[in-house]
């Protein structure tokens, strides 16, 4: 899986969250935040061409289990996880290295 522009129809549940392998990336925004529409071409750059990586976009709001459980505030806020445990977060993105930064954080293997 790589970049992921439509948020998910029915978001996964913290548990499913924390049993992923690998490196994932969880978005929260809306499709109408527009901080999350400035954040978009720079999280595409960063996992584009990046299949290894999966990217979950969540739709977030009030009373929205997963969000609240990764004490989400603001949109968007980038949550990087490597097998299911945060390595990584970041919010309101502002430019592209830091993005990068973070992906690199959990596609690095410990001996690299």
């Amino acid at each position: 899986m790589t970049y992921t522009a439509q948020h998910l129809a029915q978001p996964p549940t913290r548990e499913e969250v924390d049993q992923t392998s690998g490196a994932t990336v969880v978005e929260f925004g809306t499709p109408w935040c527009g901080h999350c529409q400035r954040a978009q071409p720079l999280i595409e750059a960063a996992l584009k061409d990046r299949p290894e990586i999966a990217h979950v976009k969540v739709e977030d709001g009030p009373g929205q289990r997963l969000g609240r459980s990764f004490g989400v505030k603001l949109w968007p806020t980038l949550v990087f996880l490597k097998d299911g445990k945060e390595v990584a977060r970041l919010v309101r993105p502002q430019g592209g290295q830091e993005v990068q930064d973070a992906v690199r954080a959990i596609t690095t293997k410990a001996d690299d």
